[in-house]
């Protein structure tokens, strides 16, 4: 594929967001914002939402906490006639501290890669509106 197609969302963990003690985000919602991903990136190839078929891998590897910003990217790194498969980055660019008040906060100055996965997502060719 010459082009990649490739969306990116970035948002605020928030209190609701954190499931465990500590105000930890739990996991799920990284694969949460990736199925988003996934929908919006079939929209833009296929204009269609298609289905999520299945993940090759996830790998979390650095925790989230109520109040970090989070950048989410994905893509199409290659696709059939029915299947795309997508690549998935999560991103902590800034941090919540609380140990200086309860609205401090910093930006990192590198990005924290807090989550990995990929996998497969299916739009039927007869949902498929978009030749590309």
């Amino acid at each position: 594929m010459d082009k990649k197609i490739s969306s990116k969302i970035r948002l605020r963990m928030s209190a609701k967001d954190a499931h465990y003690g500590g105000n930890l985000v739990d996991g799920a919602h990284m694969v949460h914002l990736f199925g988003d991903l996934a929908t919006e990136l079939l929209i833009m190839r296929d204009g269609d939402e298609g289905l999520f078929r299945a993940y090759d891998s996830i790998d979390f590897l650095a925790p989230v906490y109520a109040g970090d910003y989070i950048e989410v990217e994905g893509w199409i790194d290659r696709e059939g006639n029915t299947s795309r498969h997508m690549i998935f980055e999560a991103r902590k660019v800034a941090v919540a501290r609380p140990d200086i008040s309860a609205s401090a906060a910093d930006e990192l100055e590198e990005p924290i890669v807090v989550c990995r996965a990929s996998g497969t997502c299916v739009t039927p060719k007869e949902c498929q509106r978009k030749n590309k």
